[in-house]
């Protein structure tokens, strides 16, 4: 069953002539015909008197014709509203990302990229490290923006993605400054006493650098867990506050350092380099991930 031929019947049951109604639907008189008999072969029954003039519908195309119209005002609703998301789409870009890169990185992306987004939307949907790759891979998402580094493990098909390095950035031990702009708990050379550590929940990437990083760095020095959590956010708080030492990005905490609100807690022996990666699929996305993806290579 065609949706034409539905038309086709309802314009029949308004102007109750076959030839006005052809007229009507721009078709020949006898292909219009043909499709209102096609129509009743479907059905299985007929649905037009055409004994007399006008035309009349039989009982059963009477009690078809409300169903028709029904039918075909939710096609053209249906239609409508998938051209409408349709476009929505074309001019929606989801970036799939920790909460960390979200605050600091994306944030500065948001104000550069303004006249690329200018019509547009993106959506930014923050996960832990293993979700925003498996985001990517069921094409949920646009873009992944994840941390790289040796200690974490990302896996995706190298014939299907691909990735610009789009950041550098360090984790520096960092704690409340004192009145005289030293850190308030210090790694000092000789003094074995542990400090407070707030550390990130296992699952967390910063997590799993730090911990890496300790456990094979030969000048790691003695701390006590007295918080752990899934935020850099928190811990962020958390050390203005003076409850310990916490191994932040650098980009978070440098205009604090610098104000002499927080204090490097050691040398840069301690801190912990990496990159971030922005990865995409290597099919054609839709004009503004192309245009966003363009810009951010040309940086």
């Amino acid at each position: 069953m065609q949706l034409k031929w539905l038309e086709d019947f309802i314009v029949l049951a308004q102007e109750r002539s076959f030839t006005r109604a052809a007229e009507l639907r721009h078709v020949t008189h006898p292909a219009f015909g043909r499709r209102i008999r096609a129509l009743e072969a479907w059905a299985g029954t007929a649905l037009v008197e055409r004994s007399g003039s006008p035309v009349t519908l039989t009982p059963a195309g009477l009690g078809f014709l409300e169903t028709a119209n029904h039918m075909v005002r939710s096609l053209a609703q249906s239609h409508e509203e998938m051209q409408s998301l349709a476009g929505r789409q074309a001019r929606t870009v989801t970036l799939t990302t920790g909460r960390t890169l979200a605050r600091t990185l994306v944030a500065d992306w948001l104000v550069r990229l303004q006249p690329i987004l200018q019509g547009g939307e993106l959506c930014i949907r923050t996960r832990a490290l293993a979700d925003t790759v498996a985001m990517l891979e069921r094409n949920e998402a646009d873009f992944s923006l994840v941390y790289h580094h040796p200690a974490l493990a990302i896996r995706l098909d190298a014939r299907q993605f691909m990735h610009l390095t789009v950041a550098s950035d360090r984790l520096v031990p960092v704690s409340r400054a004192t009145a005289q702009g030293k850190a308030r708990y210090r790694f000092d050379a000789g003094d074995t006493t542990p400090l407070p550590y707030l550390a990130y929940a296992p699952q967390l990437a910063l997590g799993r650098l730090i911990e890496d990083h300790l456990a094979h760095h030969p000048l790691a020095p003695r701390l006590q867990r007295v918080v752990e959590c899934d935020s850099a956010d928190a811990h962020y708080e958390y050390v203005q506050k003076g409850l310990g030492v916490a191994w932040l990005p650098w980009s978070m905490v440098h205009a604090d350092c610098a104000a002499k609100r927080l204090a490097p807690a050691g040398d840069a022996r301690l801190e912990v380099r990496f990159d971030v990666r922005l990865y995409r699929p290597k099919r054609r996305l839709g004009p503004m991930a192309e245009a966003l993806w363009a810009a951010l290579a040309r940086r």
